[in-house]
């Protein structure tokens, strides 16, 4: 008991200006309980919750390290302003702890805390923090591939590595290093004592997810001809495995490969390239003749999962989804037609108009899970990437107001939160009047 005790009083000291302006905020709010909101109360009492999670990732057992990742993850996920709010004060520690959880904790431990690092970089955006967080992480991330085969433990640090990646790297350097160690799982450099080791069914969808996703972003020109035609090979014999989800993913890739035009790329590159010997002349004749084969015989593939028939086991909607993908893939290969989707996002509608559109915002909703919807509502980095711009009815013109105003409106000090708790008052003792002819009536 007494070297938890003391576990508890270093991770307090370690913020200990922070978490004595959060005592002396406690004070003064809880004094003046009356005048403040309930939503108030609620949001001080998230914070302390907070605070509580990030101490409790100091302490030896595993499984209180995994319930307070699981809090936090919740916190982020239901409330980005209040994230973005405490990512101010504990950046530093909720980054390292988390980093010292992916080194030392159980697969479970390592899933929670590579999802949170994550969802820190979505939340943080852009920017110094998010380039800290791309750079303490590559290495931890990397290692802890190494580190036994849980299939979710995998799929999380994978999902981590191309967040971050996508959120902080600067340069196209960066994006192709993380692809080629997310690569490397499915096709490792073998050494003369190194066995291969066959990545499972869900390894692999994983992979082939986080590699088309971070493949967006980039310019086709700059990755190799010899790394395409290694790419495109393996994603084509994805198409004949007996895992659907596999085959999904590898059709997606294909897809944003064939939107970037890099086959073409790839296929004209080969045939330029001669030295102007005979011997160099058949090659690039033969290169060029396997990649036009290759196009063809991924055509003929998309055909036919287009149309499959199920099988025994075969679960309906599952095999719905790979037709769907793959007419979707059949049509713009043989028409050039992009898939036009969208999806209402709190009565607003998001679009998307390409292929690599369609994976980032497929990949970002699967990641984000139950915080997707309040992510694309408050987060001004992802509404950027897809364009996406939600009707805010917030009061007092909330929407027009930066981060840092809208930090000094809710300050319990600030003469704008002193006049919104006596809005407040007002309105719990006249509830018969109209909440906007009020806020006329003292508007200041």
């Amino acid at each position: 008991m007494g070297k938890r005790k003391t576990q508890r009083k270093n991770a307090t000291m370690l913020d200990s200006d922070d978490d004595n302006s959060s005592v002396s905020s406690s004070s003064t709010m809880r004094s003046d309980r009356m005048s403040v909101s309930a939503s108030e109360e609620a949001e001080f009492n998230k914070d302390s919750l907070l605070d509580e999670a990030v101490d409790a990732l100091y302490e030896k057992r595993g499984s209180t390290r995994e319930k307070a990742l699981a809090v936090i993850i919740e916190a982020f996920n239901s409330n980005l302003q209040q994230g973005q709010q405490f990512v101010e004060r504990k950046f530093a520690t909720l980054l390292h702890q988390c980093l010292n959880s992916i080194k030392k904790g159980s697969s479970k431990e390592i899933t929670l805390a590579s999802h949170t690092i994550g969802l820190l970089a979505l939340t943080v955006g852009p920017g110094d923090n998010a380039r800290e967080i791309l750079e303490e992480s590559m290495i931890p991330l990397s290692q802890a591939f190494k580190s036994g085969s849980d299939p979710s433990k995998t799929a999380s640090l994978l999902e981590c590595m191309a967040v971050i990646t996508f959120v902080g790297g600067n340069d196209p350097e960066e994006t192709e290093k993380s692809m080629q160690i997310m690569w490397q799982l499915v096709h490792p450099k073998l050494g003369s004592n190194v066995v291969a080791v066959k990545p499972s069914a869900a390894v692999i969808t994983a992979v082939v997810s986080a590699w088309s996703f971070l493949l967006t972003t980039m310019d086709g020109w700059r990755l190799s001809p010899k790394l395409w035609q290694e790419s495109i090979t393996y994603l084509s014999s994805l198409l004949d495995k007996d895992d659907r989800s596999a085959r999904i993913a590898a059709g997606e890739a294909l897809a944003v490969i064939f939107e970037m035009g890099s086959l073409e790329k790839f296929a004209a590159e080969t045939k330029g390239f001669s030295d102007g010997s005979v011997s160099e002349g058949n090659k690039s004749k033969e290169g060029f003749s396997y990649i036009q084969g290759l196009k063809g015989k991924i055509l003929n593939q998309v055909r036919d999962l287009s149309v499959e028939a199920g099988g025994k086991g075969s679960a309906k909607k599952d095999l719905n989804n790979q037709r769907n993908l793959f007419k979707d893939v059949l049509e713009f290969l043989e028409d050039g037609y992009s898939p036009n989707t969208s999806m209402k996002i709190g009565g607003d509608l998001l679009q998307t108009s390409s292929w690599s559109q369609l994976i980032q915002l497929n990949f970002l909703r699967c990641f984000l899970a139950g915080g997707f919807t309040k992510h694309m509502q408050e987060n001004e980095f992802l509404q950027g990437i897809f364009g996406f711009t939600p009707n805010k009815r917030n009061l007092l013109g909330s929407e027009h107001m930066s981060y840092g105003e809208k930090r000094m409106y809710k300050s319990p000090n600030s003469a704008l939160n002193k006049a919104r708790t006596q809005l407040l008052n007002k309105q719990r003792m006249l509830s018969a009047v109209r909440v906007s002819d009020l806020c006329l009536q003292t508007d200041y």
